[in-house]
């Protein structure tokens, strides 16, 4: 009997610690695959969205496919098949539509 109870005495010495080692780990793991890429991926497209000059092909949040035609301080016109022309605002282009074709 004496050795089941000595037993649980030193199970519970570590117990802190071991708690706190293990949530640290969480929390680590966790921003390298969930909070860093996401960071990584919008300085990308903020990027993309400041260097974007006239001619250049983009896909909108919506899905539509254009040719950038004249860029204002914070939308876009985009030129699309049949010669239409939209106001899209900055933040609904996604990314370089050139990019998509050549990953097809």
């Amino acid at each position: 009997m004496d050795y089941i109870f000595l037993m649980q005495g030193q199970g519970e010495q570590g117990g802190g610690t071991s708690m706190l080692l293990m949530m640290g780990m969480i929390v680590v793991v966790f921003y390298f695959f969930m909070i860093r890429p996401q960071m990584k991926k919008r300085k990308e497209l903020v990027k993309f969205r400041d260097e974007l000059k006239k001619g250049d092909k983009v896909l909108t949040i919506g899905g539509i496919h254009g040719k950038v035609a004249d860029i204002k301080e914070d939308a876009v016109i985009i030129e699309t098949e049949g010669q239409m022309r939209l106001k899209i605002d900055k933040n609904a282009l996604i990314r370089d539509a050139s990019e998509i074709m050549v990953q097809k």
